[in-house]
């Protein structure tokens, strides 16, 4: 026990004592690797506190300017120390490294800079009103919400957790950060980072635990929280919303998605193919985006399939730290037994195994990992239970459509409404689905391109609010209108 890697709150500019803890697994291995502090209601007590407290110090003052200027700071820091962050992750997640080094890490980076971006480029909105004597003018600004909550996620840790941070310091915030319990390490890190490139003690505290009847709850129920963020499943975001009823104070909530995609046959079949396959398998299905359910034009189906199945079979899982390995491992023991009932209960219900479905066997040290197959269906309808849940695995079902009106409505009969795909050689098609399809974002003939200056967020049960550029600056401040009388000259 006194070897695994001890993992601490962040308060107030420091390292709390550990105190009670609770035990974080290597999903790779199985193994224990880290000592994680289980914060209790007095411990997020001192972190809400020291955030409110640094509100009435020196950040309380800081121009826009100086703001943006530390954002720039922090992401040249962390640039700088690339390699540690990558190797916390991936102690964390067992990522594979080369998508950790190449695009996930460098994208938190990016969201910092963006967001210094964004704001520096804002322009200030400015009214006239003539009145009697003179005119008024009114002008609109900015001001802080004060604490935010961030209840952030483990499947992509540190890049959705800068999608939050960043703006929330823009606009002059104080924050308490609650990791998931299983990506713990790269919070702190950004913490400590943030502290060495000269914000303010009490800025950005991190407290770690579980949720219900835990850290979690105990953050988003404080009456020192002035905001909630979260990013993950629906049903924690619901309990979220009541929490915060109590105020009421705001929730930006982006949630589940059972994302279809729309394979036409006039696609490029090689380029679906491969994208849809990026789109199921990336950080083993588990982003809230990835493609659980895939409607392909009859005249095409059998080749489309084929080419998932071959794409299946050529991810190599093994090693995170490799750079030939490709695919990891379920984020936790009990992530993977969610997955693995879930694809048993598929095959119970009749659905024909294209390909995988089941656990992985790995060799040593890695037998005893979170590790399940990538996974094909298709046969059953669409109102069964693996056409309707959200896995968060490898795994999509395979459905024939014939219509353009059929598929869309068929997409859309769906609780979720996060994310779709179209892939279609025709514009004018391409135009008249997405429209129709009832989701926060379309990509078409690609997935997962993102501009942080587009509203990002969910329909139906897939979330409230949107973030991203001007979006997530109006949530993490209020907006204010100063109106002034000018006499006439």
């Amino acid at each position: 026990m006194s070897q695994l890697d001890p993992v601490p709150c962040f308060i107030g500019g420091r390292a709390a004592p550990l105190g009670a803890a609770f035990e974080k697994h290597d999903p790779a291995t199985g193994r224990p690797a880290a000592l994680v502090a289980e914060a209790d209601e007095a411990v997020v007590d001192a972190a809400v506190a020291a955030a409110r407290g640094a509100l009435r110090g020196p950040w309380g003052r800081t121009t826009l300017d100086q703001r943006l200027a530390f954002l720039e700071t922090l992401a040249a820091h962390m640039e700088a120390n690339l390699p540690a962050i990558v190797a916390q992750e991936i102690a964390d997640t067992g990522k594979p490294v080369t998508v950790t080094t190449n695009v996930e890490i460098p994208r938190a980076i990016a969201n910092l800079r963006a967001f210094a971006q964004i704001a520096r480029a804002e322009r200030q909105e400015t009214f006239e009103t003539p009145v009697a004597g003179g005119r008024a003018r009114n002008t609109v600004l900015r001001h802080r919400v004060g604490v935010i909550g961030i209840v952030a996620p483990w499947n992509l840790p540190l890049l959705l957790l800068t999608w939050k941070v960043a703006p929330a310091l823009a606009c002059g915030n104080a924050i308490v950060v609650k990791p998931s319990e299983h990506s713990p390490r790269t919070a702190v890190m950004l913490a400590r980072m943030a502290s060495a490139c000269g914000l303010p003690d009490g800025v950005l505290n991190v407290v770690h635990g579980h949720g219900a009847g835990a850290a979690g709850a105990f953050l988003v129920s404080h009456p020192g929280v002035d905001a909630i963020t979260f990013t993950g499943e629906t049903r924690t975001g619901e309990a979220i919303m009541r929490a915060a009823a109590a105020g009421p104070r705001p929730v930006s909530l982006e949630l589940g998605g059972k994302n279809p995609a729309l394979i036409f046959a006039d696609s490029d079949v090689e380029a679906a193919v491969a994208g849809t396959a990026r789109s199921m398998f990336d950080n083993c299905g588990q982003v809230c985006l990835t493609t659980e359910r895939v409607f392909v034009q009859r005249p095409i189906f059998e080749r489309f399939a084929a080419g998932l199945v071959a794409a299946a079979a050529a991810l190599r899982p093994g090693d995170p730290r490799a750079p030939q390995t490709t695919l990891g491992p379920a984020i936790s023991a009990v992530q993977r037994e969610k997955v693995l009932g879930l694809y048993a209960r598929a095959k119970a219900d009749g659905a024909q195994v294209l390909a995988g479905g089941g656990a992985l066997d790995m060799p040593a040290p890695f037998a005893d990992g979170y590790w399940v197959a990538p996974t094909l269906w298709a046969g059953l309808p669409d109102d069964a239970e693996i056409c309707r849940r959200e896995v968060f695995g490898p795994c999509a079902h395979l459905s024939v459509f014939d219509e353009e009106d059929e598929v869309v409505a068929r997409a859309n009969g769906s609780e979720f409404g996060l994310a779709a795909t179209v892939w279609s050689a025709d514009p004018a098609r391409v135009e008249r689905v997405a429209a129709g399809l009832e989701s926060g974002t379309v990509w078409a003939n690609c997935w997962r391109v993102r501009d942080e200056r587009a509203p990002f967020g969910g329909f139906k049960r897939s979330g409230i609010g949107r973030e991203g550029g001007a979006r997530s600056l109006d949530f993490y401040s209020e907006l204010k209108t100063v109106c002034v009388f000018e006499p006439a000259a």
